[in-house]
């Protein structure tokens, strides 16, 4: 590849004398030459080619000189080396030459064999220097290419993380039904008398609640490929809506909640899909009642204004009380299997509010969610444009709501008398009913107790002080893991045998329980005869404990956590006694305010420790 030289001279003989001298160099192609007879010239020739190796520049030359020229240039960083060609020699026209830049000074009249040696030097520099910068340009890709990689990566492991969430909230709700229908199918194989309704009931109610979540995966894989239509027919929407919500009432009257059904008037009448607007509504109105507390309140807006051509734009809300939505997770909401990083603990697969968006968009609508005023409570809020329908149509009514959760109270075999000589068994569960199946497999066995989610459930396991736990993991306001946790670290409870029922079935789940100090991972669909076994080891070992406490000889030092953890509570406990047996006046309140503990979890600890 030729050398690119830019020889910038005024003398009218100059560009001759190098083609003559250099003749050779450049029929072989070794120097190309450009000429110029003066510095703006020599800018000109620049900005069209930008590719100069060597740049050979007298200094007196007219309209710009060769110092102003050398001055201009070494500000542009250009990668070329500058060969100042002069007659005049003395330093201080070197000495300036250089300040401004240039590589090297070559006097005339030139010499043929000292310039083109100093043109050579020059590219050699030239070259070096293009190496360099290539080299940091492959630097800089490089680095670029590894934060791309590394960003690429991040986001594969995000959705990798996303994907792992997924399958297990699908895998949640999946398997809680299917414990269900499993479950209740046995036991009405083995009392028919006694489960054939109840237990149909149930089964009915799971499968269609399995069947609903098909359908909504289906749904939305549908939308994704455009292949789902709407389907509008004229109907009365806010007569359709207020049986929807009615339908939610029983729901919320066994959480204590308020539901309110407000429409601007008693009837609107619009083309519309029926089936498609009870998806929007129920997934909205589910969300809302699953997160709102006991004794909130949830408010279910729709008011709506005419439009040009036949059109009526509805105004759709649903506001509750409850927690609210992180204002950095708001634009993640409608998101595909997103989950609020808080509330993932309630199960739930992610998918409603996505295809509520979706669905939304379908009828040409927009959907946003933000929180109510101090952050209390979540809002939803959609703008649909329907058409008006050309006559009054006939009332329209939308298919019943099927839910995994029962309404009737949980039946009750044992007498109280019955079961006050059976161990206390502590259900920790939000699904009703798994609740129910439960009571089923166990009643009679156990003096069962409940509780509808984590932190309810360590409130009546402080209270109550249980002889065995049974706690599902994924649970709203506080999950399984906290619920061991905090247990396993209570003087009152930390000797209660937990086991964890849940359908998180992956290896690191169960090491998460087990070290926290969970004595027993159970995964859903279970085997009745298997939760048997399990809760009869448990009490067993509760049994040995009792020996262990109930021995006059001096107990064994043990590497066990709990059972260290018990030998510090009897030793507490006898050395509380021995400081004070000279006083006549110690109690047990005495006694039990010195161990941090009620007077009926102190009886409780002590029976379910000493058996005495």
């Amino acid at each position: 590849m030729a050398i690119k030289i830019l020889a910038v001279d005024d003398e009218p003989d100059f560009a001759l004398l190098i083609k003559l001298r250099f003749r050779k160099q450049i029929r072989e192609k070794i120097y190309d030459f450009v000429f110029a007879a003066n510095g703006k010239e020599a800018l000109e020739q620049i900005e069209q080619y930008s590719d100069f190796d060597i740049m050979l520049c007298d200094l007196n030359m007219p309209v710009m000189d060769g110092i102003t020229l050398l001055n201009i240039l070494s500000g542009r960083q250009l990668p070329m080396k500058f060969i100042v060609v002069s007659a005049y020699g003395d330093m201080n026209n070197i000495r300036a030459a250089m300040n401004a830049g240039a590589f090297d000074f070559v006097m005339k009249p030139i010499e043929i064999i000292d310039l083109e040696k100093t043109i050579d030097k020059g590219y050699e520099e030239v070259k070096k220097e293009k190496r360099a910068e290539e080299i940091r340009q492959k630097l800089v890709e490089t680095e670029k290419e590894k934060d791309f990689i590394e960003e690429k990566a991040e986001k594969l492991r995000e959705l990798d993380q996303l994907k792992s969430r997924l399958f297990t909230n699908i895998s949640h709700e999946f398997r809680t039904p299917l414990t269900v229908i499993l479950g209740m199918a046995e036991q009405m194989d083995e009392n028919p008398e006694r489960w054939k309704s109840h237990g149909l009931g149930m089964i009915k109610r799971n499968a269609a609640s399995l069947l609903y979540l098909v359908n909504q995966l289906l749904d939305l894989r549908k939308l994704e490929a455009g292949k789902l239509e709407l389907e509008s027919k004229p109907g009365d929407l806010i007569v359709f809506s207020k049986y929807l919500a009615e339908s939610f009432e029983s729901l919320a009257e066994r959480k204590d909640i308020n539901l309110l059904f407000i429409p601007q008037e008693e009837h609107v009448w619009v083309n519309f899909d029926e089936q498609k607007i009870q998806q929007i509504f129920t997934n909205l109105l589910s969300n809302a009642l699953k997160f709102t507390p006991i004794g909130g309140e949830i408010i279910f807006r729709i008011n709506w204004e005419e439009k040009e051509s036949q059109k009526v734009m509805l105004h759709i809300s649903v506001q509750d009380t409850g927690p609210g939505i992180p204002e950095d997770e708001l634009s993640g909401i409608f998101e595909r299997f997103y989950q609020v990083k808080e509330n993932q603990t309630g199960g739930g697969t992610g998918i409603g509010l996505a295809l509520v968006r979706e669905l939304v968009s379908l009828m040409g609508g927009e959907i946003h969610a933000g929180n109510g005023e101090g952050g209390i409570g979540a809002i939803f809020t959609a703008d649909i444009s329907l058409e008006m329908a050309a006559e009054e149509p006939k009332i329209t009514i939308p298919s019943r709501i099927v839910y995994p959760l029962s309404d009737k109270p949980l039946d009750r075999l044992a007498a109280e008398e019955e079961m006050e000589e059976l161990p206390v068994l502590l259900i920790v569960e939000d699904n009703t009913d798994i609740q129910q199946y439960l009571t089923a497999c166990l009643e009679g066995r156990y003096h069962l107790i409940f509780a509808n989610d984590g932190e309810a459930g360590i409130q009546k396991a402080i209270e109550e002080v249980p002889d065995i736990i049974l706690s599902d993991v994924m649970m709203p306001k506080k999950d399984g893991l906290e619920l061991v946790k905090t247990l396993k670290n209570n003087p009152a409870t930390s000797h209660i045998p937990i086991v964890l029922l849940t359908a998180r079935t992956q290896d690191e789940d169960r090491f998460a329980g087990l070290k926290l100090g969970a004595d027993a991972y159970l995964a859903k669909p279970f085997h009745k005869q298997e939760l048997f076994i399990l809760l009869e080891k448990l009490v067993e070992l509760r049994r040995t404990l009792q020996q262990r406490y109930q021995a006059e000889e001096k107990n064994l030092p043990t590497e066990n956590p709990v059972i260290q953890m018990q030998d510090t509570f009897i030793l507490k406990l006898q050395h509380v006694i021995e400081q004070n047996l000279d006083d006549d006046q110690l109690g047990m309140q005495d006694i039990c305010r010195e161990m941090g503990l009620s007077r009926t979890q102190f009886h409780r600890k002590i029976k379910a420790l000493t058996g005495l």
